[in-house]
């Protein structure tokens, strides 16, 4: 944006030069929250490894294990059972992911590859203790921005899911961005929303669904349920709506 160059008007003039000022002003500070408000969909959060701090599970029951088990239902209320099993598959970048996902998620990437779009898995399986870090470093984060500790770890919990509660955990939810060297995140993210349904994957976590997920808006954040994606998507509900319409 250009500077704004400011000329001697007549006095009787000045009112109105004084309200365009106010009113250039605002459209320029809107602009720049519009523009920042965007850049944060640009990347994924970048996670450190600091010492944890406690975040404990409330009000939260067992998820059960439907038979189609990629239908698990895990949030806020329902945490990941002490006995669930998964095996795992080590990516080419040295992240894991359930490893009867993986075909699907291969297939996926080498098709969005063919199309000249190129994704990265910057998250997939998580351990316990590993979430419980990602929670500590952005309770932190709020607090150095000046929040007390209560209100930084409920501003925490609409972006990170209390350990225990993250799909992550589960080793079929994967956080997709771009090789920043040959795409952007944007076009990944469009492309994912167009198409990821068809092998099995569904956005987790919508716009306009905090509510009922109880996580904001993620581009990035797919999660995998087989055979229902293609019935998901098109329905426009989130996993929590589907599932208690369905069951």
């Amino acid at each position: 944006m250009g500077l704004i160059t400011m000329t001697r008007v007549k006095k009787r003039k000045s009112g109105g030069c004084f309200a365009a000022a106010i009113v250039t002003a605002a459209i320029f500070a809107a602009g720049v929250i519009f523009e920042k408000a965007f850049e944060g969909l640009e990347k994924l959060p970048e996670y450190g490894t600091e010492t944890a701090v406690n975040v404990t599970l409330q009000n939260t029951k067992a998820a059960e294990v439907p038979v189609n088990r990629f239908l698990i239902l895990v949030n806020g209320e329902n945490k990941i059972p002490d006995d669930y099993k998964i095996e795992l598959t080590e990516l080419s970048n040295g992240e894991k992911v359930d490893s009867e996902i993986y075909p699907d998620l291969q297939k996926m990437f080498d098709d969005m590859r063919d199309e000249g779009i190129y994704p990265v898995v910057g998250e997939g399986y998580r351990t316990r203790e590993r979430q419980q870090e990602i929670m500590a470093d952005k309770i932190r984060a709020y607090e150095n921005e000046g929040y007390s500790e209560k209100k930084a770890e409920e501003m925490a919990k609409e972006w990170v899911a209390v350990p225990g509660t993250s799909e992550h955990e589960l080793g079929l939810a994967v956080d997709i961005n771009a090789d920043k060297e040959k795409s952007d995140n944007q076009e990944v993210y469009d492309w994912l929303y167009e198409n990821a349904y068809k092998y099995g994957f569904i956005l987790r976590y919508p716009i306009g669904k905090t509510l009922i997920t109880g996580i904001d808006y993620e581009p990035w954040h797919y999660r995998y349920v087989g055979e229902y994606a293609e019935k998901i998507h098109k329905s426009g509900l989130c996993l929590e709506e589907w599932l208690e319409k369905n069951s």
